[in-house]
């Protein structure tokens, strides 16, 4: 068995939705996107533990970009109502069916294509968040960060996608810009 590729994105671990809006990110001023072929979704889905559940394939790629595009809309876009319509689009792929088992009630995924799963469960956790705390989703707070985030701070006041990255980053510039004027 060999074990998946390294993801190789700066943030990883953040809810399913921003997850796989944070798939696209800036090294070094260019651009960077995990998703630009099955390989990078097949990271993307090792990493997300939906590995086992989906297959890297043509048309699972083409679904997951298009739910990224549209959770980018409803986050990030101009026009709050398009980005909605988008993400609600990705949600008709798919439903939660109740369930009772030995272990009680739950609610099960459904597909009529498998190849939307992936994109669908992203769309749908993005509806937990709004749920949740939307005024927690966030963009990172560095001018040249794409990242996002879901707080999780006790207070509510997290800024940056990592506080050693674009934190340190922010502070640093911070106190040359304060040692220049002196």
């Amino acid at each position: 068995m060999t074990a998946a590729p390294r993801d190789p994105r700066p943030l990883v671990g953040e809810p399913l939705s921003l997850d796989l809006l944070n798939t696209r990110w800036m090294a070094d001023g260019t651009h960077q996107d995990l998703l630009t072929d099955t390989a990078g979704l097949a990271v993307w889905l090792s990493a997300n533990g939906l590995d086992g559940r989906f297959g890297a394939d043509e048309a699972t790629l083409e679904h997951v970009l298009r739910a990224r595009d549209a959770l980018a809309a409803a986050v990030d876009g101009p026009d709050p109502a398009a980005g909605a319509a988008r993400v609600d689009e990705i949600l008709g792929h798919g439903r939660i069916r109740a369930t009772l088992t030995a272990e009680g009630p739950g609610e099960e995924p459904e597909f009529a294509d498998v190849t939307w799963g992936a994109a669908w469960l992203a769309a749908r956790d993005y509806l937990t968040l709004l749920a949740t705390a939307p005024d927690r989703i966030r963009p990172c707070a560095h001018e040249a960060c794409v990242l996002h985030f879901f707080d999780t701070s006790r207070n509510g006041t997290r800024r940056w996608c990592s506080m050693a990255a674009c934190g340190n980053r922010a502070k640093a510039s911070r106190h040359y810009a304060r040692a220049r004027e002196a």
